[in-house]
């Protein structure tokens, strides 16, 4: 209850430090969540589908909290073409794009949840297990999971606390991470 009550003073803080034209992106001490602002201003129909997203990492980490438009460590676009894909520019900020044709084929709540876990360090992994968020388009159209496994949940949440300096490290930098999902299927008219 005590962590719970800390993230909702820190989303708090952050929304009135963002009031003043603050973006809240530091890095906490290890035992305070850390929030990252996302903005969704330009992601079109996919808005509440990344308020869903984050509610779900929100639930899933301990040292973390997604907050909306309180500032833009993490912008949400909706394109038509070209894939899904996200670019973490450095840990806990980049941005997401979501196609609006791919969202057609697969989940887009697992493709939202799937992208912001690459801002959050995760790497794709694509062995084709539906169970497991990071698999992205490799388990196929008919995984609709959103939910990161534990293993998932708990990498982040380990990355921004800080106990994996080494992960932390690796997690940190800039990248794209492309192709996780496999192309639209083109239609024959």
């Amino acid at each position: 209850m005590t962590s719970r009550i800390g993230r909702v003073v820190a989303a708090s803080a952050a929304t009135a430090m963002a009031t003043l034209g603050v973006t809240v992106a530091n890095p906490a001490p290890a035992s305070a969540a850390m929030t990252i602002c996302y903005n969704t201003s330009q992601a079109g129909s996919f808005a509440g589908i990344a308020g869903q997203a984050a509610s779900i990492w929100n639930n899933a980490t301990t040292n973390l909290t997604l907050s909306a438009n309180c500032g833009s460590n993490l912008r949400i676009y909706q394109i038509t073409g070209g894939g899904s894909y996200a670019i973490r520019t450095s840990l806990g900020n980049g941005r997401v794009y979501i196609d609006t044709q791919q969202a057609q084929q697969y989940s887009p709540l697992r493709i939202m949840t799937h992208e912001i876990g690459h801002i959050l360090g995760l790497p794709d992994n694509y062995n084709g297990n539906c169970s497991l968020l990071m698999s992205g388009g490799s388990a196929g159209t008919s995984c609709t999971n959103p939910y990161p496994s534990t293993t998932e949940a708990n990498r982040v949440s380990n990355l921004f606390a800080g106990t994996r300096a080494a992960e932390r490290a690796e997690g940190s930098g800039s990248a794209v991470f492309r192709d996780s999902w496999p192309a639209v299927a083109a239609t024959v008219g």
